[in-house]
């Protein structure tokens, strides 16, 4: 039975625990902060005039780490004022905080003496039967929680976020032999659906799954680097996402992590995996020795692999002279054509066919860590899903170990580890002795995937509330309708989903006939429809190639058909019989938004980055986003004068395309609904927007009257947004195209050039949008933004 947790305690202010305490306050639970009163006072304090039983003095440590972590990049707040939600004491005058709280972090310093002194002192105050919990990316549960009450021991675990915590998926959850099995299942409940973690159960062995095996692909590329004289930063153009790795692919990320956070790590591995057939690999190397010894610990110290220069210029480190130097590019002939490849798998067998010093170290990175982690269960983790899983949402691979097995087949990885003279894993060998000869099997929908206990395929059922698209997919029984661009999906009880498929989710008028195609299917069909998608992103918007090309080929009749087929499509949305539940995440951007903005309701995911950003490539929201932001302004307003106000921040967020960085911020800036809702878990999304619809309809859904008396301001409100404009163009922030570009947005918001305000349709609105999204496209300027955005993917100030 899970617990009730409202009030959650953080102790230790430091970089994770204030970023902890933010991500908690995000999902709404009741957050105090910790930390200790600091030793003396400095000179700082004095200037202020403080004491030492003052309070801002004593709460010091847990303020500045609170507000350093406010400041930070990504920010770990979705609102910058939630800060102000968490309160802040220290461990002298408000230990009794902690009899309050439900769930205690402590996230002190990775060192296991000072944890288990402040552990002492937390189970002498904690209330009976409050969860107790140890942020740790390594050290042992069971040794920290050593001569502490058995109604502590029993309430007791490690759960290791990683960082960011905001940011990154994973959570680990480390039970003891003596965690109350309630304890798992609430923290697990909590984590999923309150923090929006992917979950990871982990056993007590050192550096749990995710650090165990990530440090060691980690450690096995430095050696690579020391053995075979590759450059830093050829090393992280091979090993970032042109073999499925983040961006920040080897030593970049080590310079994230920070060199001293590594060297615990790596170090907790060697002392403590004595029976590690590759402990030997876990000693750090002498020159990372010289780089703590400089204080060279990465984007922390502000150098450490890399160097950035004030005149941004970035440097790499040359560890054969311990100095850094330009940048270079890797000189590999298939770098260039492979990067173009989506698809990973083929990328990674084009790659092997070729020999050279590049495709010998993906080769080897890759095929050593598949064997690695073959090798760690049943010692890290019972079975091959939680490892990839750990990987996927701990380091942002694209694929985990045993799944690029998979891609790569896992008869010919084996051959060529044979041929090497390297021993295959047991439990890759007995993989080869079944049928299938492989890890993962996925058929008609669902999935199973390889048990080394029973040696049988057993299923790998999404947890309670998860709908995947690519399962309903397979299940050609559930595809109403599918085209290049687009698919309509039948998600059960009614509900019809249209799922984006086109490259970056881009909407041309594939997708637009799909979006009116799937809304008569609902008409006769079904009770509603979801349109979302499962991936990177929602949309970046329309599609600018396109629209290029016919502006080129001068093929204006054309550009306005498909502009007004969009705003049309929107429309429609708006005022379907049924009800429409849009539920984006990632980037929703430009006509992504728009569709977005016309829904009946939407289901956002937390980390949703939403906006108008049109003007970024010389064009206008046009189908339909400036009409409904007029829209959302009028609804904010009480009066004509508070209308103008609202009005000037629309005009704002849209000419300097401003973007959510969250799914919360982007109700604030009236993209979203406060009656929107928000899925803090990204796996949940089209589940709760299903039950979204359902929910309409049980409420007996009416679609809404069209709007008559929308509020046009005429030429008095023009005249002042031009105004501001212009203290802006002479203020050298904007260009004079920016201002010709903005005129034609505060037209349309103002709704047109009348002397005195009057009343408008939404088609008089649609129409202004359509006119000077027309005239843009002939324009030179508007044309080399939309280049240059295509080419750079980056805005151009022309």
């Amino acid at each position: 039975m899970n617990k009730r947790i409202e009030q959650v305690a953080v102790v230790g202010a430091g970089i994770m625990g204030a970023a902890i305490a933010a991500h908690l306050v995000n999902a709404r639970f009741s957050v105090c902060l910790l930390d200790m009163v600091p030793s003396e006072m400095g000179p700082e304090d004095k200037v202020m005039g403080w004491t030492t039983s003052n309070p801002e003095f004593r709460n010091k440590i847990g303020l500045s780490g609170l507000n350093r972590a406010a400041k930070h990049k990504p920010p770990p707040f979705f609102l910058s004022q939630q800060v102000n939600r968490v309160r802040v004491g220290n461990l002298e005058d408000h230990l009794g905080w902690l009899r309050n709280a439900d769930w205690i972090i402590e996230a002190v310093s990775e060192d296991i003496e000072i944890k288990s002194q402040v552990l002492r002192q937390l189970d002498q105050v904690r209330r009976a039967g409050s969860i107790v919990s140890s942020n740790t990316s390594g050290l042992s549960i069971k040794r920290l929680a050593k001569g502490l009450t058995e109604d502590f021991r029993k309430h007791w675990l490690g759960t290791h976020f990683f960082n960011p915590p905001r940011y990154l998926k994973l959570l680990e959850i480390i039970p003891t032999s003596e965690t109350l099995p309630s304890v798992t299942e609430t923290i697990t409940t909590v984590g999923r659906h309150r923090l929006g973690k992917g979950i990871v159960q982990a056993k007590d062995t050192p550096s749990f799954v995710a650090n165990r095996i990530g440090i060691f692909a980690l450690q096995q590329l430095i050696q690579m680097v020391q053995e075979g004289g590759y450059r830093i930063d050829e090393v992280d153009q091979l090993t970032g996402p042109i073999i499925g790795r983040s961006k920040t692919a080897t030593f970049r990320t080590l310079d994230i992590v920070g060199l001293d956070t590594f060297t615990n790590v790596t170090r907790n591995i060697y002392d403590n995996s004595p029976c590690d057939e590759e402990r030997n690999l876990f000693q750090i190397p002498n020159f990372i020795d010289q780089m703590l010894e400089r204080n060279w610990l990465g984007a922390k110290s502000g150098q450490g692999f890399y160097q950035k220069k004030k005149n941004g210029e970035i440097l790499t480190l040359d560890l054969s002279t311990m100095e850094y130097a330009p940048h270079q590019n890797a000189c590999y002939p298939w770098l260039e054509w492979i990067k173009d490849s989506q698809n990973l798998q083929q990328r990674l067998k084009t790659l092997f066919k070729t020999h050279d010093r590049g495709t010998h170290l993906i080769w080897k990175a890759l095929s050593r860590i598949m064997v690695y982690a073959a090798n760690r269960i049943p010692e890290i983790s019972d079975d091959i899903v939680n490892i990839d899983n750990a990987m996927k949402w701990g380091f942002n691979w694209e694929f985990g170990p045993f799944e690029t097995w998979d891609l790569l087949g896992v008869e010919t990885v084996a051959a060529r580890i044979t041929s090497e003279g390297l021993p295959l894993p047991p439990l890759a060998k007995t993989v080869l002795q079944t049928s299938q000869k492989c890890f993962y099997i996925k058929k008609e929908g669902s999935t199973s995937y390889f048990d080394c206990f029973s040696k049988r395929y057993l299923p790998l059922d999404p947890p309670k509330g998860i709908i995947l698209l690519s399962s309903l997919r397979d299940q050609h029984s559930q595809i109403v309708q599918k085209s290049p661009a687009a698919n309509l999906i039948d998600l059960g009880h009614g509900v019809l989903c249209l799922e984006f498929h086109s490259k970056m989710n881009t909407i041309g008028l594939d997708t637009i006939r799909m979006i009116e195609e799937g809304l008569k299917i609902v008409q006769s069909n079904f009770v509603g429809m979801v349109i979302g998608n499962q991936g990177t992103n929602f949309s970046v918007g329309a599609d600018l190639m396109l629209i290029l090309v016919k502006a080129q080929d001068q093929k204006w009749e054309e550009i306005e058909d498909m502009i007004s087929s969009f705003q049309d499509a929107n429309m429609k949305i708006k005022y379907s019989a049924m009800p429409v539940v849009v539920a984006p995440f990632g980037l929703t951007l430009g006509g992504g938004c728009e569709i977005a903005l016309h829904a009946t309701r939407q289901q956002a995911a937390a980390e949703t980055y939403m906006g108008l950003v049109e003007l970024g490539v010389g064009l206008i929201p046009a189908a339909g986003g400036s009409k409904e932001m007029v829209l959302r302004s009028m609804e904010k307003a009480d009066n004509t004068d508070h209308f103008f106000s609202h009005l000037q921040k629309s005009f704002e967020t849209i000419a300097m395309a401003r973007v959510s960085t969250s799914g919360l911020e982007a109700q604030k800036m009236c993209f979203m609904r406060s009656n929107d809702k928000i899925s803090m878990n990204p796996e949940h999304l089209i589940a709760d927007a299903k039950e979204q619809v359902l929910c309409l309809v049980r409420q007996g859904y009416r679609k809404p009257e069209p709007p008559t008396n929308i509020f046009a301001l005429g030429r008095p409100a023009l005249s002042s947004l031009k105004i501001g404009m212009h203290q802006m163009l002479r203020g050298g922030y904007i260009s004079q195209y920016d201002f010709e570009l903005g005129s034609k947005l505060a037209l349309i918001l103002c709704g047109g050039n009348c002397s005195s305000a009057q009343n408008v349709t939404e088609q008089y609105l649609l129409d202004l949008e359509r006119e000077a999204f027309m005239s843009l496209c002939g324009e030179q300027q508007s044309l080399e933004r939309i280049k240059y955005m295509l080419q750079r993917g980056k805005p151009l100030k022309n």
